[in-house]
């Protein structure tokens, strides 16, 4: 579903806030200060925080098992570049940041299609002992688990990871240490009493210039992706417990290789050079390696998925330009619930690129993954619903469906969902007795349904889809069913009624009765449509929107039935309620408001519905309501005049 001006996200990060919004009496607004879903509405406060702290926690190590080259001993990812320690340097895989660009509503087709560039660069120590040991330091309680390809042979679990890696006389009396501080990397040469730090000698190759900044002392080491700057090296001894700087900086010692001049200082104690990698002004992109969804068990553990680097290790240096990025794959990763440490990290992926775009957590700590697959060979279990590919790499790929054990290193079931176009999972749910529910997008003509399904045939171009699958994800669907439009929300409720949400244009069907019955206008209308138990028949159907663009990205039910949803419009007359906190549109023409609308159990009739912004742009993104009917909105918003209020953690 494509989107307008209006309510695309907010793309300038300097602006970016977002905003979570309790609603009981529909006065009370919370501002956190960055968040990529929703979880869990008993902690809300605590859970809008969550991708924050991914997003700071510690660079790791992960020791190579198999998992990628033989000749890499440790391996680690940051936000956008991927990293590989040999025996005698190391490889950078480096992805322009405008590669990785995107909006919530732009899915794997287009991201897909889409050209990835970058470049990898390769660092050796020029005349550097060959046989240099390596090994991890300081274990991390976190595990890598991967799961590349449908060979359990090559798989593999419980790889353990590291803060830093040490390489043992990299040159003589000289030792060699990376480390991370939060998501970026950093690297210091430990140089011995009476070794020299003039045998140090970095070669780079893949770069297209390296020269030394004259003003600042930095390195600059130019590529095709863009330029990288390592900044003034900050060289050091430490006497009587206080570091005492040693004047020094970069040498250029031949084409694309720098050394490091050092002023006279006391041969007889250690010296340390710490160069201090800047790459946020190049990369700053990695925002896809936050996640595309988020889920919060009943312990306070964060369930995060989306897309990272794949473990491949380059094989040449340059620049690169490819269409399907190899570089790729899903990933879930589980935080602790004080968002400090990582508990696993899981990869799935295949032979080309893969994205998760839904996650659920059930009472059990199992995480339930869904998206999309471009790989002929994604892992799936002997029993799978659909254990072979049935789409086309040009045309899109098939949607997956997994299930992880608590620990993240075992596949209780994953299959493939699709037929010969383009399919793709957007959102998953789960009940209290372990059943699926997966709705997306599909542009087959033969995406598998059941007899007795309401919708066994699709609809022109593009259609939805909601498919349930049984505990062990195996034989047979429950039910699986067409859509007339893509959903990008759903929800289960204690009777087993499915709750979908999507983007929609004139021919959705609606039910006799509904809140509303007929399309409002503009690119799309959102609508909420709800399945009964067995998926043969809807409940009830409606449009939500106005005479602009309306796109829902946020839904929750409460035990009563209420429907509560949250997106985006640029539409004035949005449908509000009487005595709503906001019911006129703040931002102007072709500016989005978000909004938040709750919908009765009959699907009759609004309880309540209002806008939520101010005269810049804003969309809601996630949603959740709590026990006593509290709705927890999160989203984005540049409007210096958002409404919050007096105590707001951020005003």
């Amino acid at each position: 579903m494509p989107m307008s001006r209006a309510v695309k996200p907010l793309a300038t990060a300097s602006r970016r806030k977002v905003v979570v919004f309790k609603n009981a009496s529909r006065r009370m607004f919370v501002l956190f200060p960055f968040v990529v879903g929703f979880a869990c509405p008993a902690a809300a406060a605590a859970d809008a925080r969550v991708s924050e702290a991914y997003g700071k926690l510690p660079l790791h190590f992960e020791a190579n098992r198999g998992q990628t080259h033989e000749d890499v001993r440790f391996l680690a990812r940051g936000p956008g570049f991927s990293l590989f320690l040999t025996p005698t340097g190391a490889a950078l895989t480096l992805i322009k940041p405008e590669s990785l660009a995107r909006k919530p509503a732009a899915r794997s087709r287009a991201e897909s299609r889409k050209p990835v560039t970058g470049s990898v660069l390769r660092m050796s120590f020029a005349g550097a002992n060959p046989a240099a040991r390596v090994a991890g330091l300081e274990e991390l309680p976190g595990k890598a688990n991967y799961f590349i390809g449908n060979d359990p042979a090559k798989w593999r679990t419980n790889v353990p990871t590291y803060a830093k890696v040490h390489y043992r006389e990299v040159y003589p009396g000289i030792d060699l240490v990376y480390y991370g501080k939060q998501r970026q990397l950093e690297y210091d040469f430990v140089v011995r009493p009476g070794a020299d730090p003039g045998a140090i000698a970095l070669r780079f190759a893949g770069a297209d210039k390296v020269e030394v900044d004259d003003v600042q002392g930095d390195l600059v080491i130019h590529t095709a992706a863009g330029t990288l700057r390592q900044q003034k090296p900050f060289i050091y001894q430490e006497v009587g417990g206080v570091r005492k700087e040693i004047p020094g900086g970069y040498v250029l010692t031949g084409e694309h290789q720098v050394g490091f001049k050092v002023a006279p200082h006391e041969a007889s104690r250690a010296l340390v050079i710490d160069p201090v990698l800047s790459y946020s002004t190049y990369l700053g992109g990695g925002a896809d390696d936050r996640g595309r969804a988020i889920a919060v068990d009943a312990d306070g553990n964060a369930y995060l998925t989306g897309r990272t680097f794949s473990p491949d290790f380059p094989t040449t240096a340059g620049a690169f330009q490819t269409t399907l990025p190899r570089f790729f794959s899903a990933f879930v990763t589980k935080l602790n619930p004080t968002g400090s440490a990582l508990v696993y990290s899981t990869y799935l992926g295949g032979n080309n690129s893969e994205v998760g775009y839904g996650i659920a957590v059930d009472s059990a700590g199992n995480a339930f993954v869904t998206g999309n697959t471009n790989s002929s060979n994604f892992p799936t279990t002997p029993t799978a619903v659909q254990p072979t590919f049935g789409g086309d790499v040009s045309n899109g790929g098939d949607a997956f469906v997994t299930q992880l054990d608590a620990a993240g290193s075992a596949l209780l079931y994953s299959t493939y969902l699709g037929g010969s176009g383009l399919d793709e999972g957007s959102a998953i749910a789960v009940d209290p007795a372990g059943n699926a529910y997966v709705t997306g997008l599909t542009q087959s003509g033969n995406f598998p349904t059941t007899l007795g399904a309401f919708q066994t045939t699709p609809a022109s171009g593009s259609s939805g889809f909601v498919t349930k699958l049984n505990p062990a994800g195996s034989v047979s669907l429950i039910y699986s069913t067409y859509l007339p439009a893509g959903g990008s929300g759903i929800a289960v409720d204690a009777s087993g009624n499915v709750y979908v949400t999507g983007g929609t244009g004139i021919d959705f069907p609606t039910t006799a009765g509904a809140f509303q019955t007929t399309y409002g206008g503009g690119i799309d209308d959102g609508f909420v449509a709800k399945l009964d138990p067995t998926g043969s028949a809807l409940v009830y159907s409606t449009y939500l929107g106005g005479s602009g663009e309306d796109v829902i990205f946020g839904l929750a039910v409460d035990a009563d039935g209420n429907a509560y949803v949250t997106g985006g419009t640029d539409s004035s007359d949005f449908p509000t309620t009487m005595g709503a906190f906001q019911t006129t549109k703040g931002g102007g023409t072709f500016v989005s408001d978000a909004f938040v609308t709750k919908l009765d159990p009959t699907g009759c009739a609004l309880v309540y519905s209002t806008y939520l912004g101010g005269s810049g742009g804003e969309a809601g993104l996630g949603i959740a309501v709590d026990s006593a009917g509290n709705a927890f909105v999160t989203g984005e918003t540049n409007s210096s005049d958002f409404p919050t209020t007096v105590t707001a953690f951020q005003t």
